[in-house]
């Protein structure tokens, strides 16, 4: 391995903030609640860490300068990470493409989407290169 390659994680330090995030949420909640209840958990342990986020943040795609849809992001912390919230025990692709579409549209670099699985949290980091 390329000594170097520990230096191209995209957000390293902070996209660990996050993950350790939900594992807090998580090992305090468990498993079987609605995806509203994570993200509320979430906002709460994001506000106690000093991480700067938006909950439910807008977006709009436009097409020759007109708007012709709004996404909306579970969260976007500092302005530089997408973060998605599910329920579940894999990582369906429609979800997958969905946060590919919440790239996109932010112009952003990296999303995390993240499972609240029956055996822990899992996660996904997508590059948007």
């Amino acid at each position: 391995m390329d000594k170097n390659s520990t230096n191209k994680v995209v957000h390293k330090e902070l996209s660990y903030e996050v993950v350790g995030i939900l594992f807090e949420v998580y090992n305090e909640l468990g498993f079987g609640y609605q995806e509203k209840h994570y993200e509320k958990a979430i906002e709460k342990a994001l506000m106690r860490s000093k991480v700067a986020f938006k909950r439910q943040a807008p977006f709009i795609l436009k097409f020759k300068g007109e708007n012709i849809g709004k996404y909306y992001l579970d969260f976007l912390i500092e302005n530089k990470i997408v973060l998605e919230i599910k329920k579940g025990n894999y990582f369906p692709k429609r979800n997958i493409n969905q946060v590919k579409e919440y790239l996109k549209v932010t112009k952003l670099k990296l999303a995390i989407l993240a499972n609240f699985t029956s055996a822990g949290v899992k996660f996904l980091r997508i590059l948007n290169l």
